[in-house]
């Protein structure tokens, strides 16, 4: 029996085999063989063309509604412009940069070049729209070298195009154009095969240039055929989802967007996001379609979640259809999972299972798959069927190690970086930490435990495990932290950056109005988390717990400086170097609001 039912859903059974080594290593595996996955992502828009060729597959918002495109459609769109594209001289060496957001338009380009034989490289909109010096976006056009730059509408983008253009990337289309591109049933003979590329994702890293990923048709194909083996239901249930995660990220990419191709389903494109000014739009979109499956951020959950909570209609459409909640990128702290079951229980319809996963962008980027209950966010499931996981001793800790047909082959233009990447047995190093959830029962799943590179020691000889201390105590602030950034390293005691949850923090002091810099100056705004972190302080008072002092910061984190990520994560070791004044100031007590002490122990 391989399968198993849970929420009248079926998923692969909860099962593992342990490989305990004579190094003190251990090999955690599946059973079980995902099966044979398609030679390209172009094989599969042309199946689905055939099997699925009216149902609708991706929609847009235009005015009230939706602009719908089926599958038929969007092959025979995508051919055209495949056609174009190598006409313009594009091919496996010149790439298709992306420079706009999710849209219909950049699902074409993509689907375009995929049939092209031409890698894509989409990029972070933050890196032309944000930045001010467009470092970021000119260092990946360098190291790729575009023959071609789509982008929806240039208008917004006329300085990052100015940047590019000086270094002599000039070649744009712009969304008329693509859209004017006449379809057509014949689709370019060009040689692609599993092994070509088919993106270069560019990841942030810890510090430094973002990297390009390589990702190979074989890697996105063989991480739906393992995604599908375990979660069987979405074969039998095509996923329709209602979706805002970047498609320059792997999560929203190659996971959700690939999701919908492979199995059918259709994708509402979301052009909200989770943040003041955009999570209206979110609200909006899912007013007006309801999703089967619902992934999201943490920082997404918490955007929305006050909307789910005092509207009942938005419950009704969100949580109508819905069968499960998915959450990655970083752990989901209990208050949010707790508050979800809550608004869902309101809903009156029946609760969702709540998933997750673990994986990179390196790893297509699904490694590790939650299918079975789990009673909290920590647990990150077991090996998808095919892809091996090594836990390799680190000082305390295991560091988790990847290996299967779902890794990358390189960096691009990085063998250097390559070479560092991986172990001697072929096993892609994760620098995340991980244990076994029940050492005697390896099928129990694997607990998440932190990145190896961002714990630290105490003076006291203590280690800090900074991934649950930050899961733990955004938590206990609930919900006036939006997220946090742990400090201590080479000290006796922990601080906290603090970057406050601006909507709820307002409702503490009406005097400071909505002004970021004066909510945290606040004396009542400081004194409400201050209490808050007492009360963690007494339920955790040991060293490698207990908060010592906290500052609330006022300015965002920086895209420039690597302090986030477009998921929405915390890079905590680049936001304690960009700020390390801030840190040593808050460890000399000269700025910051202190805990009150109610019985440290060791």
């Amino acid at each position: 029996m391989t399968q198993t039912i849970h929420n009248g859903l079926p998923f692969l059974a909860q099962q593992a085999t342990l490989e305990k080594r004579a190094d003190g290593s251990m090999i955690l595996r599946s059973p079980i063989e995902p099966g044979a996955w398609p030679e390209t992502l172009g094989t599969v828009l042309n199946d689905q063309a055939r099997i699925n060729g009216d149902r609708i597959f991706l929609a847009g918002r235009d005015g009230d509604g939706w602009q719908r495109l089926g599958f038929a459609e969007a092959r025979t769109r995508a051919a055209g412009i495949a056609h174009h594209l190598l006409a313009a001289g594009l091919g496996p060496d010149c790439p298709l940069m992306i420079l706009s957001g999710n849209s219909i338009g950049h699902a074409l380009a993509t689907l375009g070049a995929v049939l092209a034989g031409v890698p894509v490289v989409p990029v972070s909109p933050a890196y032309s729209l944000m930045s001010t010096d467009h470092a970021k976006l000119r260092h990946i056009a360098g190291l790729t070298r575009p023959g071609l730059i789509y982008l929806d509408d240039p208008a917004p983008f006329g300085a990052a195009l100015a940047a590019l253009k000086a270094d002599g990337f000039a070649s744009t289309m712009d969304g008329a154009a693509l859209h004017a591109i006449a379809p057509t049933d014949t689709t370019p003979e060009v040689a692609v095969t599993s092994d070509s590329v088919a993106k270069i994702l560019f990841t942030s890293g810890s510090t430094g240039m973002p990297k390009g990923v390589i990702n190979t048709h074989r890697m996105l194909c063989a991480n739906q055929v393992m995604l599908a083996a375990t979660w069987p239901f979405v074969r039998e249930m095509p996923p329709v989802l209602v979706d805002w995660l970047p498609w320059n990220h792997t999560f929203g990419g190659n996971f959700c967007f690939n999701l919908a191709l492979f199995n059918g389903g259709t994708f509402h494109i979301d052009d909200g996001k989770p943040a003041p000014p955009l999570i209206g739009r979110t609200v909006e979109n899912l007013r007006l379609a309801s999703p089967n499956l619902y992934f999201n951020v943490p920082a997404g959950f918490a955007a929305l979640l006050p909307h789910l909570e005092r509207d009942a209609d938005l419950r009704d459409s969100f949580f109508g259809d819905l069968k499960a909640i998915f959450y990655a990128a970083a752990a989901l702290p209990q208050d949010l999972w707790d508050r979800l079951e809550r608004v869902s229980d309101q809903s009156g319809h029946p609760r969702p299972m709540m998933l997750s996963a673990w994986g990179s962008t390196e790893t297509s980027p699904l490694a590790t798959m939650v299918h079975f209950p789990i009673p909290r966010a920590g647990n990150i499931g077991l090996p998808v069927p095919g892809c091996e996981l090594k836990f390799q001793p680190s000082g305390a800790k295991y560091e988790l190690r990847v290996r299967g047909p779902n890794i990358t082959p390189g960096y691009h233009a990085r063998p250097d970086l390559t070479e560092a990447a991986f172990d001697d047995e072929g096993f892609y190093c994760m620098g995340d930490a991980g244990k076994l959830a029940d050492p005697e029962a390896p099928s129990a799943g694997v607990l998440f435990d932190g990145r190896v590179a961002e714990d630290f020691k105490l003076t006291t000889g203590t280690w800090v495990s900074v991934g649950a201390l930050r899961v733990g105590v955004v938590g206990a602030c609930s919900p006036l932290a939006q997220d946090v950034v742990v400090t201590g390293h080479d000290g006796d005691r922990i601080g906290l950056l603090i970057w406050p949850a601006i909507v709820a923090i307002a409702a503490l002091d009406a005097d400071a109005g909505d002004d970021p810099e004066a909510l945290c100056a606040s004396e009542k705004v400081n004194a409400a988390i201050a209490d808050r972190l007492a009360a963690w302080n007494r339920a955790n008072p040991a060293s490698s717990t207990r908060i010592d002092r906290f500052v609330l910061m006022a300015e965002p984190p920086s895209i420039d400086a690597n302090e986030i990520t477009d998921k929405g994560y915390v890079n905590q070791r680049a936001t304690l170097e960009r700020r390390s004044d801030l840190v040593a100031a808050l460890h000399e007590g000269a700025i910051g609001t202190g805990v009150p002490d109610e019985g440290a122990t060791q």
